[in-house]
């Protein structure tokens, strides 16, 4: 096993190295076998080590509380003074090898219906007020005061939940899985109160049971808590975490110790209905006015404790966030992330598998772009500590506009864990369409289309190894849509250094029409290595080189492109980041490319390309109520132009009640003649008001030059009860207008389009 492991660095430097067209060979031969062969043989190795959890000795008792708990902010209650203390954290910045300077004591209790807890959260020797950013929910980690704790209620070290408050009681739920991520998308009903004193501010959490997913009977589950003080730049945990993880990391949980195991949730039925009246125009097509009134349905059914059902009926996402535009110089489709609540909860069992450019699964191709979801069902959740299980159906309605029928998704994922942490999971997708003998509703080129795979994911008990090996199987009724993809990945993340290698293979038959895979027929290697030096002393807190390289090749083996950057990153103990970076890029396009994307003459396929870049960024200590961050890269570019990049960002907040902040980006491309010159903006500013921590006001303004549109989106959002919401979204797009000499400044903009949605939703509790 020693000369194994010995031998992978070698191969992966030789395959980064590379730069000729060689590997020319089949799909699958003895040397892709051997390959994956090693690369399975490692990962079984790291999984199978170190199987005792790492923080066992920190042990929380949490008792039956032995009087009421009233959820107000003050811990002076009787129920606390008799509840055992979780204090003295562990520094985990800026130096994780000792004690926090700032005091946190935390204790837990429960009853029959909630889990307790209260935090006090000192002062530091620094003076001067708390910081936060807002009263919004779901507040950036770095840029608030705050208090989070983390639950691996399955003590499994994989998935969880995480609750907290910053120090003006804003708050923050999400569900953790791969180890440690968060997706703070997720909502639940749960109750918390802060107060604020001279020297410290106390908080108080109400957990429901039934907003949670646990193990019937199970006596510990993992626990740890976090702390951050901006005034000192202190971040601290109760059990110790390494400086390159962060405190989620449920591989380094400590132990909460129940007297009795948690009782029961009892009947846990949720009907979350919804109500919504708009109005909407459509300026460029000169439709008439069109008027709106949808009523519709979520429903959560708890089957057991660790399991849940969920149901939907015309189900509208009109009050998600819009996403966030990005000036597109890429060849192949970009990723915007779900936001849609139903798709959320064990979501990663779905989205997560594969890698982040070969998903078999990606659910936002489900009901976007005018396509009706009619009604959709879930059940998701724990077997029980090893065994986890996902099945998804959803239906969808036809589109005469774009020729779609009605579309079935079906979606079947199980999990197994191994090892320590590691887990081995399969998944299923199935897309099938009904067909049409109406005249103008064509039947679909590909009638169904489904997606087999099985993937082993490493997460080593010491939280230092990490990997994947993927193997997928597409099938269609187009007979030239059915191939394979594999893949795999060992990653080592140590408190000085990150080694990471990957190999990826699609070939060119393969498709996953409900995934997300912009690009297929191809085999790649991508390695990277970065160090970390961590002075004793004066203003630099770390610092140290990365260097990281992508190579393509076709189907063939021939490199079709690579990118090889090395940079140097600089963080202060004020929390400022400096980064340089400079690298060299090579492509050859296998089909025509405007690189502008703007629609000019396009540059010719086998055309090749080489350039060099160097780059720059800043972002300014996030204890500042002034923040403010940019970022540059300036080199050559295709058909040997040249393409100078800025991109800067600003934010002001006036604690606590409003946020202002914005985002441009400038582009200038210079190109060899026919092609010529392109220059574009992107301007993105945000005006978030919060007048309560549960009435918000939000407007988003974004200028696309490359697009040539103007977008505005406002929100009022009035949280009336918890996880009860009422809407107002308006939703303008203009098409940008130069001024002419003597027009009036109200002709710069003529609509395109533009929406109102009044929207009401209630959490009912059966």
């Amino acid at each position: 096993m020693l000369c194994i492991a010995a031998e992978v660095p070698q191969k992966v430097t030789a395959l980064l190295l590379s730069r000729e067209p060689r590997l020319r060979q089949s799909p699958v031969t003895a040397k892709s076998i051997h390959t994956i062969a090693l690369w399975a043989c490692l990962l079984t190795f790291a999984g199978g080590a170190a199987a005792q959890k790492q923080n066992e000795s920190y042990q929380l008792r949490v008792h039956r509380t032995p009087s009421p708990i009233v959820i107000d902010g003050s811990v002076q209650e009787p129920a606390w003074q008799s509840a055992e203390v979780a204090g003295d954290f562990w520094m985990v910045l800026p130096m994780d090898v000792g004690k926090a300077n700032v005091r946190t004591d935390v204790r837990m209790a429960y009853d029959d219906q909630h889990l307790y807890l209260s935090a006090v959260c000192y002062h530091g020797q620094v003076e001067g007020p708390y910081m936060v950013e807002s009263l919004r929910r779901d507040w950036a980690f770095g840029s608030n005061d705050n208090f989070i704790f983390f639950l691996d209620t399955f003590d499994d070290q994989t998935n969880g939940f995480t609750f907290g408050v910053n120090a003006e009681g804003a708050q923050w739920d999400g569900l953790l899985f791969d180890g440690g991520r968060a997706n703070l998308n997720w909502d639940n009903k749960w109750t918390s109160a802060v107060k604020k004193y001279e020297d410290r501010y106390e908080l108080e959490f109400a957990i429901p049971f039934k907003s949670i997913r646990y193990k019937a009977g199970i006596t510990r589950w993992g626990v740890n808590f976090s702390r951050l003080d901006l005034k000192t730049t202190e971040k601290s945990s109760w059990a110790p975490v390494p400086r390159q993880f962060p405190t989620a990391a449920l591989a380094l949980t400590g132990v909460l110790l129940w007297d009795e195991a948690p009782p029961s949730p009892g009947p846990n039925i949720s009907l979350i209905p919804y109500g919504l009246g708009g109005i909407s125009r459509d300026y460029q097509g000169n439709t008439p006015t069109a008027y709106r009134r949808d009523v519709g349905m979520d429903g959560k059914v708890a089957i057991g404790p660790a399991l849940n059902l969920d149901l939907t009926v015309n189900p509208d996402f009109s009050q998600v966030d819009v996403d966030q535009q990005v000036t597109n110089l890429d060849r192949f489709e970009l990723f915007f992330p779900e936001r849609r609540q139903f798709f959320l909860e064990n979501g990663d069992q779905f989205a997560n598998f594969g890698y982040a450019t070969i998903r078999p699964f990606f659910s936002r191709r489900i009901g976007l772009g005018g396509v009706p979801i009619r009604f959709g069902a879930r059940l998701s959740g724990k077997l029980n500590q090893d065994w986890r299980i996902g099945v998804m159906d959803m239906q969808t309605g036809a589109t005469e506009e774009e020729g779609l029928p009605p579309e079935n998704f079906a979606v079947f994922a199980l999990q197994r864990r191994v090892f320590a942490r590691s887990n081995v999971g399969i998944l299923l997708v199935n897309k099938e369409s009904a067909s049409y003998e109406r005249p103008g509703m064509p039947v679909t080129q590909s009638s169904y289309n489904r997606n087999a795979g099985v993937e082993y994911n490493l997460a080593s008990a010491n939280n230092l190894w990490t990997g994947k090996l993927l193997y997928l199987k597409s099938f269609s009724s187009a007979s030239d849509n059915s191939g394979a993809a594999y893949a795999g990945n060992l990653q080592y993340n140590s408190r000085r250094w990150l080694v990471n290698g990957q190999m990826e293979n699609v070939d060119p038959h393969y498709s996953a029409e409900v995934g997300f895979v912009p690009r297929r027929s191809y085999r790649r290697g991508l390695g990277a290595v970065g160090y970390t030096f961590l002075p004793e002393g004066g203003r630099v807190l770390s610092h140290g080189p990365t260097l990281e390289s992508s190579n393509f090749f076709d189907w063939g083996g021939s490199l079709i492109d690579y990118e090889t950057t090395l940079g140097y990153n600089v963080r202060l103990r004020s929390q400022d980041v400096f980064t340089v970076s400079a690298g060299a890029a090579y492509v050859k396009l296998l089909r025509p490319f405007d690189p502008t994307n703007t629609g000019r003459e396009q540059l010719a396929t086998g055309s090749e390309h080489r350039w060099k870049y160097w780059g720059t960024r800043f972002d300014s200590r996030p204890q500042s109520a002034f923040r403010y961050g940019y970022s540059s890269q300036y080199g050559g570019y295709y058909g040997g132009g040249t393409r100078l990049n800025v991109t800067g960002t600003v934010s002001y907040r006036f604690q606590p009640y409003v946020s202002l902040a914005g985002a441009a980006t400038y582009n200038d491309i210079r190109l060899p003649q026919p092609l010529g010159r392109a220059n574009f903006w992107l301007i993105g500013p945000r005006f978030d008001v919060t007048l309560t921590n549960t009435l918000y006001f939000t407007t988003f303004v974004q200028y696309n030059e490359q697009q040539n549109n103007m977008n505005v989106n406002t929100r009022v959002q009035w949280r009336y009860k918890p996880a009860s919401d009422v809407f107002l979204v308006w939703t303008d797009n203009y098409l940008p207008e130069f001024l002419q000499p003597g027009q009036d400044l109200p002709g710069m903009f003529s609509a395109k389009n533009r929406a109102l949605v009044l929207k009401w939703t209630y959490w009912w509790n059966l």
